[in-house]
């Protein structure tokens, strides 16, 4: 680690959970879909080589930790146990032999359960709610059991369902499966199990948590009783597996929780109902005195579900403070995660406010972003950009639950930026049969992801950009002042064009494809945004332009459009200490499917406590002196004052040419997407070439 920079070297000194040594302070967090035992696959667990390949590269990347994702005791499709599965086990061991060659660790994570944060699907939902359908599908999935709670409540997701009461039989059934295949895992080679989860809003998390927990048995009630579930798992674990077998607590200091699918914003004083600090640091020390040996902390519920999942509006390090506050009532190792900075959290580790520093999303980006760290690479660093597009994209608005598409449910953990976590066998890197020139029109992200693809796979490529700049719509989409992980992801593309023999001919607008001479053309030239017919529009300021400052705005500013962009350039004003109101004509907020729950309801909890006007189911008449004229859904037309209107209502395709021979149309010039579809586009365009 001569390269090292001194500043990380905190961050690179072992330490101990339990008997167990971890040769450095970073831990790979759990995250959806990299369960070692498969995710939601219909047929039924499995030891999943694709998860193992991802974390043998992050191993042989000098990952300390690695704790995967959740692996759910009983199989959702089919309700076998894990322990029931010795096969899955003997696989694991070869697996950990591997794990262990390379000198890191691996703790397996366990779960109790959802409850009502079972993100419920809008396909599987109507089959629940039906007595009769629930009946015939229940061999397959027993959505009673997915969503059984501590009491009767309404789910996260559906708010139309109600969750049944777990049994205390179902209770003794988990607590002896947590037994059976925590001493699996031992047996396997793993080096400690991760109980999931006094955490998020999760099933023991809501046994745990008054508000969600109306019981009059001995699980619910008092403090002792509410944590009596999560201490009964690890003593019985430890009973199975000896007391120096570590096991972990994936655990929330605070709940940040305001009421029921409502959270606190980040330094809002506000009365919390879920678990305070005061309870926590009661919690904390009785879970240590239970048996557990660490707690890997953060914040928040699935009612606050940016704390547990910070998107880009967050603060970095958002849960520091809390976690390291805790650990003070505590003898155990504390881990925090949370969009944590390495050079912050190596200062946190070297001041003895933590003990490890959590990081999940960012090996998903760049496997390799801790051996850059020690070669003092950080400019190689490919960002997180935190818009948890490919990785965990459960996405719902007002009266629909997890829209998310079935391919998606299943496929968990896979990330926007780089096509290749979680699906090596769909997309890697080949040499070409045979070398091409390809000519790419746009400079975009789409024009430079495939510009990138095809020249590793050595075809010989050229950029054509009609600007100066490189980066296309998304300069734009990366001014506001919470995206510096955006524009970090621009420099990171230009610096990774020069390493590869692309000529880019910017200031140069192509007019004829047939011109250039190419053997295949790459169209990557974007979209326009979409102009609506109505009276006084000319007096109106594109989002586009507000974005990239070529049209300054008043005080009062009204946002026709309430989609992603509209409602960040609110959240922008705002910050800038204007005044905006959003006009929308769905009966919600980001109404589209795949944006994450965590970053829309941060953006719809944040115009709501801060007092935002939103006009929702209201549409646009016109454009007059001093506002806008407009019509709710009772026929009411009003108007609403202001000083500027932003036109923020969508884009349609702006394709170049749209066919011809060997043309290949990508991004948003063949339909508008996000940063996701733009790049897995320019993949599967470009692997085929």
């Amino acid at each position: 680690m001569d390269k090292l920079d001194s500043k990380y070297e905190a961050l690179f000194t072992p330490w101990k959970i339990g008997n167990v040594e971890i040769k450095n302070r970073i831990v790979m967090c759990p995250m959806g879909g990299t369960s070692l035992f498969g995710w939601f696959e219909l047929g039924g667990c499995h030891f999943d080589k694709e998860a193992a390949k991802l974390f043998l590269k992050r191993a042989n990347n000098n990952v300390g930790l690695i704790i995967p994702g959740i692996a759910p005791l009983r199989d959702t499709f089919w309700g076998k146990w894990l322990w029931q599965n010795p096969k899955m086990f003997e696989e694991l061991k070869e697996f950990m032999d591997e794990i262990h060659k390379t000198g890191a660790k691996l703790f397996v994570q366990l779960t109790a359960g959802m409850g009502r944060s079972w993100a419920i699907t809008e396909l599987v939902a109507p089959l629940h709610k039906n007595k009769f359908t629930r009946a015939i599908i229940k061999p397959i999935i027993d959505t009673s059991h997915e969503l059984a709670s501590p009491s009767p409540q309404p789910s996260r997701w559906a708010h139309d369902i109600i969750c049944p009461e777990m049994t205390v039989e179902q209770i003794h059934e988990i607590i002896e499966a947590f037994a059976k295949t925590a001493k699996l895992c031992r047996d396997a080679g793993v080096d400690g199990v991760e109980v999931h989860a006094v955490h998020e809003g999760y099933l023991l998390d809501q046994f745990a948590i008054e508000f969600f927990n109306k019981r009059t048995d001995d699980y619910g009630g008092s403090f002792e009783n509410r944590y009596r579930f999560a201490a009964e798992i690890v003593k019985a674990i430890k009973e199975s597996c000896g007391e120096d077998y570590p096991v972990s607590l994936r655990y929330s200091v605070e709940s940040k929780l305001k009421g029921f699918c409502e959270g606190a914003m980040p330094g809002e004083d506000y009365t919390e109902v879920g678990r305070n600090m005061e309870e926590s640091e009661k919690a904390a020390k009785y879970l240590q005195d239970a048996g557990y040996d660490m707690l890997n902390a953060d914040n928040g519920t699935y009612d606050s579900w940016y704390w547990s999942h910070p998107p880009m509006y967050m603060p970095e390090n958002c849960n520091l403070d809390d976690v390291a506050h805790i650990k003070k009532f505590v003898d155990i190792p504390v881990v925090c995660a949370g969009r944590m900075d390495p050079e912050v959290g190596a200062d946190a580790v070297k001041e003895g406010k933590i003990d490890g520093v959590g990081i999940a999303r960012q090996f998903l980006v760049d496997p390799e972003w801790i051996t850059k760290l020690i070669e003092d690479r950080i400019e190689d660093i490919k960002p997180c950009i935190c818009c948890h597009s490919g990785c965990f994209n459960f996405s719902s608005s007002k009266g629909h639950a997890n829209t998310q598409d079935l391919t998606d449910t299943m496929g968990l953990s896979r990330c926007a930026l780089n096509p290749e976590t979680m699906q090596s066998k769909k997309y890697s890197i080949t040499t070409a049969k045979k070398v091409k020139n390809v000519a790419i029109i746009g400079g975009g992200i789409g024009g430079m992801e495939a510009a990138i693809v095809c020249a590793k796979r050595g075809h010989k490529v050229t950029l054509y950009e009609k600007s100066d700049k490189l980066g296309g719509v998304f300069i734009a989409a990366a001014a506001p002042s919470f995206k510096e992980k955006d524009r970090d992801l621009i420099a990171w593309y230009i610096r990774e064009i020069a390493k590869y023999p692309i000529d880019v001919k910017m200031n140069t607008e192509v007019t004829d494809v047939k011109s250039l001479g190419a053997d295949e053309i790459i169209v990557a030239t974007g979209a326009k945004a979409k102009r609506i017919p109505v009276k006084g529009i000319e007096n109106t300021i594109e989002a586009i332009d507000f974005l990239l400052g070529t049209k300054e705005v008043g005080e009062n500013v009204t946002i026709i459009g309430g989609g992603l962009t509209g409602c960040e350039i609110a959240y922008e004003l705002y910050l800038q200490g204007k005044k905006p109101t959003i006009v929308e004509m769905q009966d919600d907020l980001v109404t589209t499917k795949g944006i994450c729950l965590a970053n829309t309801s941060y953006l719809r909890d944040f115009f709501k406590t801060n007092k935002v006007p939103v006009h929702l189911e209201t549409a646009l008449c016109e454009i007059v002196d001093g506002g806008v004229m407009v019509k709710d859904k009772d026929g009411k037309v009003f108007k609403i004052d202001a000083d500027s209107v932003i036109m923020s209502v969508g884009y349609n395709p702006a394709p170049l040419v749209s066919k011809g021979r060997n043309v290949h149309v990508i991004g948003d010039a063949s339909q508008v997407g996000n940063l996701r579809t733009v790049i897995w586009g320019a993949w599967d365009v470009a692997m085929k070439i």
